[in-house]
């Protein structure tokens, strides 16, 4: 197998190149904003990872709810449920907790980090999280996206 190194300015335009490739808005800006990768996955390993996993794996049993009544950390990757939610649903969540943001009673050990990081801070780790998606999951997760800001216009 041929593995090519190439410059980070390369490898970072191929990438820009083809997420631009796959669907309208599919790029790895979360609502807009460029992302800073790096510091996206920076924070997701520190604020992140003890629950959903240094692999995006989740907590085991995650769609079961636990002894508390309340459901495990789900996965980020493919295996999970986060690609296909819009980013706007996505930011909320991860801004001002799944509670705050489903209502009704609704319980979760997911808290709301707006206090501790800024949003653009936020949008960086969701980024990242992208990244880390095969093609197939990213393009359902960008038109997701494209369908909710379409809504939100009308």
């Amino acid at each position: 197998m041929t593995r090519w190194l190439l410059p980070a300015g390369v490898a970072g335009g191929l990438v820009a190149l083809t997420s631009m490739a796959l669907a309208p808005g599919s790029d790895l800006r979360v609502t807009g904003v460029t992302p800073d990768l790096a510091r996206g996955e920076a924070i997701y390993a520190e604020a992140c990872a003890a629950c959903h996993g240094a692999n995006l794996q989740g907590e085991p049993d995650w769609r079961t709810p636990g002894p508390d009544g309340r459901l495990p950390a789900p996965p980020h990757d493919a295996t999970g449920h986060t690609w296909h939610h819009p980013d706007r649903l996505l930011l909320d969540i991860t801004l001002h907790c799944t509670a705050a943001v489903v209502g009704g009673g609704y319980e979760s050990n997911m808290p709301g980090f707006a206090g501790d990081y800024s949003e653009d801070a936020l949008k960086d780790v969701l980024a990242w999280i992208k990244t880390q998606w095969p093609e197939e999951q990213r393009i359902y997760q960008a038109n997701a996206t494209a369908r909710d800001e379409q809504n939100r216009a009308n």
